[in-house]
């Protein structure tokens, strides 16, 4: 029963971003507009982590099952990718190292900021 309580948190969250996407006419997704909204209620503990952290463990654990259907719909529209795969490929492999890069540097600013502020709290 647990289970089924956190899923509808998540759910019901889900639902206010996909309606805040009809709402607003902006390019952004309904599933960003649910993360945000997620990330504040638990930051302002309107939503104690508690509540939802087995589900969205859970949900995690399963998420790369959830880009199974979109790998295979890479087959249908294959013939678009063949001529550029090489153009595909060089794009894919840069970015994915200019993320590790970005990610990297900023989590180091982060835990060297924290630690600063350890030092003037001490």
């Amino acid at each position: 029963m647990k289970y089924v309580k956190q899923f509808t948190i998540i759910a019901f969250i889900s639902l206010i971003g996909e309606a805040l996407n009809h709402l607003i006419p902006l390019p952004i997704p309904a599933s960003i507009y649910g993360v945000v909204i997620m990330f504040i209620c638990l930051e302002t503990k309107i939503i104690p982590l508690s509540a939802v952290r087995d589900t969205g463990m859970f949900l995690v654990g399963c998420m790369q099952i959830m880009f199974i259907p979109a790998t295979v719909g890479l087959i249908d529209t294959w013939d678009v990718f063949v001529p550029n795969w090489i153009a595909y490929t060089v794009v894919i492999i840069v970015s994915t190292f200019a993320v590790m890069l970005i990610s990297g540097k900023m989590t180091q600013a982060v835990i060297s900021l924290s630690k600063k502020g350890e030092k003037k709290n001490a």
